[in-house]
């Protein structure tokens, strides 16, 4: 049962500039893995934030889970991150020092089935650095394009 799931945050590679990349398990409720199975989330404008020493994420669009019925989740919740407390401090530290943001990144299935989320530590990338992404990019393109012909 190898299943290929992988929701990227496209947006996120454009803001933001990614100093270290963690992988965390997420809690979710049994309609949201089903959900997320089926291929139907979205990292779009979500992000992460620490309450009471523990690392939330806050944004994530989970839709219901179509054969679900008054069991079903709310789509938008806040939802608990797992990672070790050696991680989760090492995270706090550099968000309050360096004023960093945490990002997610990708949502994926792991091996054994469970859901998995790779979060990054994140800098904000100015207008001018998203052009020189753009230009970048671009450059890669036409280059792999002349290299085909």
């Amino acid at each position: 049962m190898s299943q290929n799931i992988n929701i990227r945050n496209k947006r996120a590679s454009f803001d933001y500039e990614f100093i270290e990349k963690f992988t965390a398990g997420i809690v979710l409720a049994g309609t949201e893995i089903k959900s997320i199975r089926a291929g139907k989330a979205s990292l779009v404008d979500s992000f992460c934030y620490f309450a009471n020493n523990e690392l939330w994420t806050k944004g994530i669009h989970i839709s219901e889970y179509k054969f679900g019925s008054y069991y079903n989740h709310i789509e938008k919740r806040d939802r608990k991150l797992l990672l070790n407390r050696k991680e989760l401090d090492k995270i706090e530290r550099k968000v309050k020092e360096s004023g960093l943001t945490i990002v997610p990144v990708k949502l994926f299935i792991s091996d054994k089935g469970y859901a998995k989320l790779i979060i990054a530590l994140a800098k904000g990338k100015k207008t001018y650095d998203k052009r020189e992404t753009l230009k970048t990019k671009d450059a890669k393109r036409d280059m792999d394009r002349a290299r085909k012909h």
